[in-house]
């Protein structure tokens, strides 16, 4: 801010915060916020330290802005958070990608301006850094496994749906800032972070398959949103789960019908899923993964 000659990016920096790091359900900074205040006795919660878990709980939303200015270029995406996507706003284009880089940098600049002189400074630099790491190689697990204009479902295996999941979404929405706000709170043990580790891929897992599941089978008026991985070409729970049954006469079913937005198409893949009870399958595995949640906990 006191560089005159930089006013004008500054201006668009402030443009591209306000628009892209604000909204949504703010579930990980939140998350920072909850696991600190559970880990520190109440004793030590000073107006100071709760204002750095705040902080730090938007340096995860700021990583969370990032990588969807940049996932909403790669999977052309309209909207985003129920606003226009950033790199769709009039004028924006492909210098989106330069805004979701900047998104980037924030992090860790503001990262060295609120934390510089905390004993977890490193620990916490480390964990973004390792963090962008793991998300960035999970999205080209997910952009070759599924690339746009080629349908290859013998890609979707169960093991990769588990591969994307894990690199994507898990570490950096679920481990990140349960293990922040334990470097705060000066729990930085490995034991310690790789059993919270465990336990929080665990729950990303089955929080992905629910929400894959209910992407094709929720009802709109309770989930808010109406479903298109299958229209998109996502390798989701659901078609794993199909071609480990499917015999060859519904695999064809399948293929001929997948990635396609006609809605007869869309009910011959829903048939096709009921058919192979798909439903149940969620059910049972529903309850087993969070039986084994539970015991990891325990």
């Amino acid at each position: 801010m006191g560089h005159p000659e930089t006013g004008d990016a500054t201006a668009r920096l402030k443009e591209v915060l306000e628009y892209n790091a604000i909204g949504g359900k703010y579930h990980r900074g939140l998350m920072v916020l909850v696991a600190f205040r559970e880990l520190v006795e109440p004793r030590k919660q000073d107006a100071d330290s709760l204002q750095w878990a705040l902080t730090v709980g938007w340096y995860a939303e700021l990583l969370q802005a990032f990588f969807l200015v940049a996932d909403d270029i790669m999977d052309s995406s309209l909207t985003c958070q129920g606003q226009i996507s950033w790199y769709q706003k009039l004028g924006m284009g492909l210098d989106a990608i330069n805004d979701a880089i900047l998104l980037e940098a924030c992090i860790y600049c503001l990262l060295k301006l609120y934390c510089w002189e905390q004993p977890y400074y490193l620990n916490l630099m480390e964990l973004f850094q390792q963090n962008s790491y793991q998300t960035e190689i999970g999205q080209t697990l997910d952009l070759i496994t599924t690339p746009q204009g080629n349908v290859d479902l013998r890609r979707c295996t169960e093991k990769r749906h588990k591969s994307v999941v894990k690199y994507k979404t898990a570490f950096y929405s679920f481990y990140l800032p349960v293990a922040a706000a334990m470097y705060m709170s000066r729990m930085d043990d490995k034991k310690e972070h790789t059993s919270a580790k465990k336990i929080l891929l665990e729950i990303q897992e089955f929080f992905q398959i629910q929400d894959d599941y209910l992407d094709f089978f929720g009802d709109p008026s309770v989930t808010g949103r109406v479903g298109n991985d299958f229209q998109d070409n996502k390798c989701s729970w659901l078609v794993a789960q199909c071609l480990l049954q499917a015999t060859p006469e519904q695999y064809q079913i399948l293929k001929e019908n997948y990635r396609q937005k006609e809605a007869e198409k869309v009910a011959q893949v829903k048939a096709l899923y009921e058919e192979l009870d798909l439903p149940a399958v969620f059910l049972q595995y529903e309850k087993d993964s969070y039986s084994h949640v539970m015991g990891l906990i325990e």
